[in-house]
C-alpha cells in the first residue's frame, strides 16, 4: 500500500479509536490529543519526534499553568492578563534555548491547551487534583503523542516499498 493510503487507514482507525476513548473512558480533550498528534509529526515522527514533541508541549503546559496562576493570584484584570500572557509567550522563547524545546510553536501548542482546556471546562487553574486544567490538557497531550506513535508505526508497516527497476547496465 502507499505511505500515504496507509496512514490514511491508521490515522483515520486510529482518530475514531481516539475520539471513543476521550468521550467515555479517558476523559481529556480530543481536541488537545489531535493537537499533540499533529505536534508528533511535524516535529519528525518516531522516537525523537515523540521526546521533543512531549517535551516542548509539557513545557507550553507548565509556562501556561504558572502565567494563570500568577493571573489568578494577582486579581485577573485584563492588564494583568496581557501582561503575564507577555510574560509567558516571552518565557516560551526562552525555553527554546534548550536543545530538545527547539520547536516554539510545539510549545505554543501546549500553552494554548492548557488555556484553551481551561476555559472549555471552566474548571480554574488552582483546581487540586486530577481535573486540573494543566494536568488534563498534560495526560491529552502524552496521549495524543502516544497515538501519532503508533499510527506512524502501523502506516509504515501496511506501506510497501517500491523499489525502481535496476538499469541495465550491459547498455549505454
Amino acid at each position: 500500500m502507499k505511505k500515504l493510503d496507509a496512514y490514511s487507514v491508521s490515522i483515520g482507525v486510529l482518530g475514531a479509536v481516539d475520539t471513543f476513548l476521550t468521550a467515555t473512558i479517558i476523559l481529556v480533550p480530543v481536541w488537545v490529543t489531535f493537537i499533540a498528534w499533529a505536534s508528533f509529526f511535524i516535529l519528525g515522527g518516531k522516537s525523537a519526534g515523540l521526546k521533543q514533541s512531549i517535551a516542548s508541549n509539557l513545557t507550553g503546559i507548565v509556562i501556561a499553568s504558572l502565567t494563570l496562576l500568577t493571573i489568578t493570584a494577582l486579581g485577573g484584570s485584563p492588564l494583568i492578563a496581557a501582561i503575564c500572557v507577555g510574560l509567558g509567550s516571552a518565557a516560551m522563547v526562552q525555553a527554546s534555548k534548550v536543545p530538545l524545546l527547539v520547536a516554539i510553536p510545539a510549545i505554543v501548542w501546549g500553552f494554548a491547551s492548557t488555556v484553551g482546556t481551561t476555559v472549555a471546562t471552566g474548571v480554574p487553574i488552582t483546581t487540586v487534583g486530577i481535573t486540573n486544567p494543566g494536568l488534563v490538557a498534560a495526560a491529552a497531550m502524552i496521549l495524543g503523542g502516544l497515538f501519532g506513535y503508533l499510527s506512524e508505526f502501523w502506516g509504515d508497516a501496511m506501506t510497501t516499498s517500491e523499489v525502481a527497476p535496476a538499469r541495465d547496465q550491459t547498455r549505454v
